[in-house]
This record gives structure tokens, sequence and C-alpha cells, in this order.
């Protein structure tokens, strides 16, 4: 865990929530964030940044996550991030995440570290926490839930469409999700907004 701290270490003390998301760039499903209170004690031992860890190992780090961690969960819809775009989308699901989190604590956190240089307009206490999944124990544990829960998502949706390589590619805009929204189509689960997907609506 060399490098990375629990909130207390960086001043945060009290009932402190990490907040990251996954899915900001795909072109398909849902954006999706997690909100995490470390409870301290024995934490599991590699905890990072999800973007450096195998799927392997993200998964072994969120079975041991829900033994040592409180956690929320919130995403925002395809429809909400054509609607409000993906910045506020995101915003919208890490609101929805820290909702999610106090339903399970039954208390507002005292304080929220979020990872980015962007707050949702919410009215508690917060600091955003530039590459924070580098910097915060909790933070790195939110980015682990959010990425292995995003993917699982994901999977579900490649079963139910297949042909864009979801269960891999998670939605993003590989060459093989390319080829597939150009021989096969928009699905309902692809964001409209996103240009890729609106030339291929356009062309009909």
């Amino acid at each position: 865990m060399a490098g990375l701290l629990l909130p207390a270490a960086m001043g945060f003390p009290g009932c402190v929530a990490g907040v990251d998301e996954a899915g900001r760039g795909p072109l398909a499903g849902p954006v999706v964030a997690a909100a995490v209170v470390l409870r301290g004690g024995s934490l599991p031992k590699g905890l990072k940044d999800s973007k450096i860890l195998s799927a392997a190992r993200r998964e072994a780090l969120r079975a041991s996550l829900a033994e040592c961690a409180d956690i929320g969960i919130g995403q925002a819809s395809v429809e909400e991030i054509d609607t409000l775009n993906i910045h506020w989308a995101t915003m919208l699901a890490m609101e929805r995440a820290v909702l999610a989190l106090v339903a399970v604590l039954c208390r507002e956190p005292d304080h929220v570290l979020v990872d980015g240089n962007r707050l949702p307009r919410w009215q508690r206490a917060a600091t955003a926490l530039v590459k924070g999944d580098g910097r915060c124990l909790s933070i790195a544990a939110a980015s682990i839930i959010a990425k292995t829960e995003r993917d699982g998502l994901m999977a579900a949706l490649d079963a139910e469409c297949p042909g864009y390589g979801w269960a891999c590619n998670q939605g993003y805009g590989t060459a093989e999700h390319g080829a597939a929204l150009e021989r096969l189509g928009a699905t309902a689960h692809h964001r409209r907004s996103f240009a890729p997907v609106a030339r291929v609506l356009e062309r009909g």
C-alpha cells in the first residue's frame, strides 16, 4: 500500500468516504460510481487504482473489501448520459452512490473524497482529489468496486446483445466494437450522444 494513505493520514478524520467512477469513455452502457468507507483494521493487501490491476485481482479485492468496508453503488443510465452529458451523468452516479452508502451507514459521512477535479452539486463536506485513486486508499477501493460492478453489468449486456464484444471491451470503442457497430448498428444500450454512435445512426 506504499504511497496510498487512509483519509485520516491525509488530514480527514472521522467517517470518510472515497468516491470514484468507471465508464466515462465507453460507447455503451451506464456510468457507475462507488462510495466506500474503510472500517480500518485489517485491510486487504494490494489496494491500488483499479486501472493497474488485473481483472482477477480486482475481483479478489472486491470480495475482501466486502468484509472490511461499507459500500454504496450508484449509476446513471445511457438515457441520462445522453440527456445530461457524460460529466453530469457521472456526478449523478456519484450522488446516488453516496446516498446508497448513507443508507448502509444510517448516517452521513463526515467528509467525502472524490477522485478528480470536480464535485457533484451537493450540500455535504467534500474534497476533489486529482489522481485520488493513486493517493487515497478509500478512493482506490471505490475505483475497484465501481470497475468490477460495471464490468459485470457489461458482461450481462454482452449476453443480451452478442457481437459487440462487451464482455471483453466493456463497451469501449475498440476496433472490434467499432466494426460491430458498423455491421450490426446501434442498440438501446449505446450512447447516442457519442460521436461514433451518432455517425452510425445518421447513416441509418
